[in-house]
């Protein structure tokens, strides 16, 4: 159905413009992302315990060639080349001043005027109203705006942060929270997110990784097309309805592999290695539907991406056909001076134009520069044309021209008890067991006495970066030592702080350990203010901050019980405490449902059944230390000091890609193949091989196990990743029960992408080993053999 959805979107949006206003626009099938193949058979989208078919690898011809929708058409040889280059500009509202304030009269201007295409940062029906009537009422053309915000993982009810979805390993968390944001965001007049993030980290420092979905570009990829099925809708026409929006599939392109974390670096890389690891999420996001991408701020092997046409016209536009909207990053156009790739602003906007930039936001280099440029032949006309009638279809798509506005009655205000149950259950089913000794955990809800201590015990501060101001305001996350207080009635439930979330001050500590003594199990919750992660949040140590580390020890020194709850937004070095720690829990950042999901958890009401996302370093000197590298010429051995190693830290990760643990046992049998070998053609022809996977329960616990499928190319013309993540599911299994999981292997699966700048798949003969296990390490093995 993603491919069927992306065409009929695209009809409505239409695609480039072939002479001018007059066009015609090419709006084909492209072929599916490497990244996209997934088991199971059902043919729709991806649910939870309902996963997607395959798709072929190979590109389409276009299925036909759409004339311009007549308004579009109509609009385009009306407007003057001040109205077109308007249709360009996206510009900030300042919302928390409201209408008719000077931070706010540029705004109403350009949208009087006819000058304004989009604004950002407009919420609320009222409002978002007001400002669509000047536009639609008070302007020559009557062309509406489109409004746009960051709805990153929830709106007003706010999810966990994506790195904590990815880490349930079911997409179909994600694809609830697209659907819980779209709604309460549409009803209060937005139109657009500037979501999902897909970049791919292997780069815990970056402060990023909260938005990513870590290392993998497979499960970035299921995620992604999950996360635009939430916002978009499943099915043609969706996005018009009032409640969808319209995703944004950023940043294109490689933004996770900034050099040293450090946000906004620069990213060298090879064309295979751009095409295998950083962009398989983006063509999983497009063939799900997604109508809008957005540059990266990051340059890509020497060139800015906001003026790179390899990546925003050859790429995305040209070999994949992407018929939507190219928007900047906040005023990424700008920036392409301080890059040192343009002289000045008339620079800047002519090489992003050019390279394939659609829409400006924030600065405004194309709406001061754009006739001058015109005018001496700079920009073109005809390229001009293309990226206005790329925003008003996607104006036409959301039914914008039909309904500008929105129901004021029926705004949403606050979450609805569904929505926060969504929530709460998408942050139980999130977390990750890393650690679980003697059956520490699930606690004993009657229990005599628990302690709750640590700097996030009693904190309504576990949102996670990047949440909407007002949920931040009025919808903060309940509380844990609420939530312990609520489920173990009985029990002498005591708290102690300890020490600050950031502070060195250890005065505290007495009083947890005196609380931790007098219970008979201890709840630590430590790990980092949501403030130091995300966006311009670069670590260079990642371990707990301040005294946190102290406050477990000294509880640790007491001789009792306890546990730790992590609640952090990126992998943390986790140093020798984790030795002494019974059982640890990894709750990332969980949202508003925060306290009640970690009860959850820990009592057991939810079996956890999480997996890490990205590999947990020992020492930031190890980074990256992502599982699926490539091996050298020496890889490891214990024995000989002239291998891939540090002389000082154990080979691998804290723990690896893919971990977690349940309050149960499982058992994972090998893999089955429905053929032991497959001729190259064949697979390019679409032909696929089956791997069949039992699983059963072995304890004497209902539990959730992700049943994890990983290749290993074993010699091929490029050096191939060791393992490589090709399959996932999540299954929920009563003690004794088992099942089998079954996963298709197709061509881009068992291909990769050469360094070609056009693009090239290939699938070599030789042996291919399959691994099925529960975690990137270990597993059992078949072997599959390309002829």
């Amino acid at each position: 159905m993603a491919g069927v959805q992306r065409r009929t979107v695209l009809a409505a949006l239409g695609g480039t413009v072939a002479a001018g206003a007059g066009g015609t626009l090419g709006a084909g099938t492209a072929r599916a992302a490497s990244g996209t193949t997934v088991q199971g058979a059902a043919p729709e989208r991806a649910t939870q315990g309902g996963p997607v078919r395959n798709r072929p690898a190979r590109n389409r011809q276009a299925a036909r060639t759409l004339p311009y929708d007549d308004r579009v058409d109509s609009l385009l040889e009306r407007m003057t080349v001040e109205e077109k280059l308007g249709q360009l500009q996206q510009l900030s509202w300042a919302f928390a001043t409201g209408p008719g304030s000077p931070d706010n009269k540029k705004v109403e201007e350009a949208a009087r005027s006819g000058r304004l295409g989009s604004v950002l940062n407009m919420f609320g029906a009222k409002d978002s109203n007001r400002l669509q009537r000047i536009a639609v009422e008070e302007s020559r053309l009557g062309v509406p705006l489109l409004f746009g915000l960051d709805v990153i993982h929830g709106c007003l009810t706010t999810f966990p942060i994506p790195l904590a979805q990815a880490a349930s390993f079911d997409p179909a968390v994600a694809e609830r929270d697209g659907a819980v944001s779209a709604l309460e965001a549409r009803s209060n007049g937005v139109h657009w997110t500037f979501a999902p993030m897909m970049d791919v980290t292997r780069e815990p420092r970056w402060g990023r990784i909260a938005e990513s979905c870590g290392e993998d570009p497979y499960l970035t990829a299921r995620f992604a097309a999950a996360k635009v099925r939430g916002y978009q809708g499943a099915e043609p026409g969706d996005l018009a309805s009032p409640d969808r929006i319209a995703a944004c599939a950023k940043h294109f392109a490689a933004y996770g592999g900034a050099e040293g974390g450090r946000d906004y670096n620069t990213v060298d890389v090879s064309e295979s290695r751009l095409r295998n690891l950083y962009l398989p999420p983006f063509r999983a996001a497009l063939d799900a539907g997604a109508v809008t991408v957005m540059a990266a701020f990051n340059t890509v092997s020497g060139v800015p991406a906001h003026g790179d046409a390899h990546l925003l016209t050859e790429i995305l536009k040209e070999q994949w056909e992407f018929d939507g909207v190219v928007v900047s990053d906040w005023n990424g156009v700008q920036e392409l001076v301080a890059h040192g790739f343009a002289a000045d602003a008339a620079d800047a906007a002519r090489l992003s134009l050019n390279a394939g930039v659609d829409l400006e936001m924030v600065s405004t280099t194309l709406a001061d520069h754009g006739a001058g440029l015109l005018d001496e032949g700079r920009i073109s006309e005809e390229r001009l044309d293309d990226a206005v009638g790329r925003i008003l279809r996607l104006k036409s798509a959301l039914g914008l021209f039909d309904r500008p506005y929105v129901k004021e009655s029926a705004a949403v205000a606050a979450p609805s008890e569904q929505a926060r149950a969504a929530a709460r259950s998408a942050a139980a089913r999130s977390m990750v067991l890393l650690k679980n000794d003697k059956g520490t955990l699930p606690l004993d809800k009657d229990t005599a006495g628990i302690a709750v201590v640590g700097p996030f015990a009693d904190s309504a501060d576990l949102l996670g970066t990047w949440t909407f101001p007002l949920a931040q305001e009025n919808f903060r996350s309940g509380k844990l030592l609420d939530a312990v207080r609520a489920v173990a009635r009985d029990a002498e439930v005591t708290h102690a702080r300890g020490v600050d979330p950031a502070g060195e001050d250890t005065s505290g500590i007495d009083a947890a350990v005196a609380a931790a003594k007098a219970a008979e199990v201890t709840v630590v919750v430590v790990g980092e203010p949501p403030a130091i992660s995300g966006e311009a949040a670069v670590r260079s140590e990642l371990g707990l901050p301040g005294a946190q580390e102290k406050l477990i020890e000294a509880v640790a020194d007491t001789g009792k019980p306890f546990v730790v709850v992590l609640v952090n937004g990126r992998p943390l070095t986790i140093g020798g405490w984790l030795d002494r720690a019974p059982a640890v829990l990894e709750a990332w950042h969980p949202g508003v449902e925060a306290g009640r999901a970690i009860a959850d958890v820990l009592f057991g009401t939810v079996a956890p059944g999480g997996k890490l996302p990205a590999s947990f370093p020992r020492s930031v000197g190890q980074i990256p230390v992502h599982y699926n590298h490539e091996s050298s010429g020496r890889p490891y051995a214990a024995d000989n000091k002239y291998t891939s190693k540090y002389l000082d830290l154990p080979p691998g990760p804290q723990f690896p890609f893919g971990h977690g643990l349940s309050y149960t046992t499982f058992a994972i049998g090998e893999p089955r193949l429905s053929r032991a070998r497959i001729d190259a053609e064949a697979l390019r022809a679409g032909e696929t091989v089956e791997v069949t996977v039992t699983v059963r329960n072995t304890g004497r616990r209902a539990g959730d196990e992700v049943v994890q499928l990983y290749l290993h190319d074993v010699a091929a013309s490029i050096a191939q990743p060791v393992r490589r993540l090709r399959g996932f599911e999540r299954v929920t299994l009563a003690p004794g029960r088992g099942t089998t999981v079954r996963f298709r292997l197709g061509e881009e699966d068992l291909g990769f992408w050469s360094n070609a700048p056009e693009g090239e798949l290939r699938v070599e003969p030789g042996a291919v080993d399959v691994y099925a296990g529960n975690s990137s390490r270990g597993g059992r093995k078949a072997r599959l053999t390309i002829g």
